[in-house]
């Protein structure tokens, strides 16, 4: 009887610090690490959030890029930290799709506890000028009239343009030839100079290249048409039904990290992404916001997990 009582003791006196812990957090500075180089969609919006989390909370969340390995350097980092909120992970569509292609030194579900879900950048299908076509249904015509003749250009293997092209091909039952390059800037300067001819890029990337006449957009892979491009149908609506792609991006914790914490993190991004101010700022990087609980957005890397596991698997897939 001792032993019980001294057992709920001890489990209430843990839960009152944890709980006392979570609502002095933060009392220092919040590292965040972005496995990414900077500049880029997953950079520019995880500094975003960074810094409104600093102003909203009174500490700084400080920015680390530690790029490597297809995010798989600084994902290790964050798997391995204290498990106290003070060392989180922005993470994106490639960690959803690093499981299939690389042997990963952690696991990539129960390494980590999701924080929330941040922002998404829905892909755009882009042609060249030059290439006959208008609407997704005539590109359809084309490389059914021509298969494996039809180029794609992307960013890599792998990379989210690559991603995009691969889900096209398997859901609208063609052959296109995938062209990877060493980059997203290569890929967009060779398919504006017309060597390929198709592409499939986020809306920040497209959208200046479409608006100057250089691109010519065909659809957008979200369930509604996007405010940055709403011209544009979305590719389900054009000719292929259940085509959706977007390069989202999100923040996790490593796993063990107390859930008051978590909650309190996903409480303050979802009053950022509500926010005019986060609204705006997003906007101007081509992304919208997504809001879901942490085990909403836990079921969204599952879900997300089986659907790259299929593109990777049929579309054979290889890494560099």
């Amino acid at each position: 009887m001792m032993r019980s009582c001294l057992l709920k003791t001890a489990g209430l006196l843990l839960a009152l610090t944890t709980a006392a812990a979570a609502q002095d957090y933060p009392n220092r500075p919040v590292r965040v690490v972005v496995p990414f180089p900077p500049g880029g969609v997953n950079d520019t919006v995880g500094r975003m959030f960074a810094t409104q989390l600093g102003e909203r909370l009174g500490k700084q969340f400080v920015v680390e890029n530690r790029a490597g390995a297809a995010s798989i350097v600084g994902s290790e980092i964050v798997a391995n930290a204290p498990r106290d909120g003070y060392t989180l992970l922005v993470i994106s569509i490639v960690n959803a799709v690093n499981p299939w292609l690389y042997k990963l030194p952690y696991d990539p579900v129960a390494a980590f506890t999701p924080v929330a879900f941040l922002a998404a950048a829905p892909t755009v299908l882009v042609v060249n000028p030059g290439l006959p076509v208008n609407s997704v249904k005539d590109l359809l015509d084309l490389a059914r009239s021509k298969p494996g003749e039809v180029q794609y250009a992307s960013a890599g293997v792998g990379s989210f343009m690559h991603l995009g092209g691969e889900l096209f091909k398997l859901t609208a039952g063609i052959d296109m030839l995938h062209v990877p390059f060493k980059g997203g800037g290569p890929a967009m300067i060779d398919l504006v100079a017309g060597h390929t001819k198709v592409g499939f890029a986020t809306t920040i990337t497209t959208s200046p290249f479409i608006k100057s006449g250089k691109l010519k957009g065909l659809g957008v892979g979200a369930l509604k048409r996007s405010a940055v491009l709403p011209e544009l149908p979305t590719i389900a609506e054009a000719g292929v039904p259940g085509y959706e792609v977007a390069n989202w991006i999100g923040m996790v914790a490593p796993a063990g990290t107390p859930a008051e914490v978590v909650e309190k993190l996903n409480r303050e991004i979802a009053a950022i992404q509500e926010s005019a101010e986060g609204q705006k700022q997003l906007a101007a990087r081509g992304a919208e916001a997504v809001r879901m609980s942490a085990p909403e957005f836990g079921a969204f890397i599952t879900k997300e997990m089986a659907k790259w596991e299929r593109v990777v698997k049929e579309g054979k897939i290889k890494r560099e």
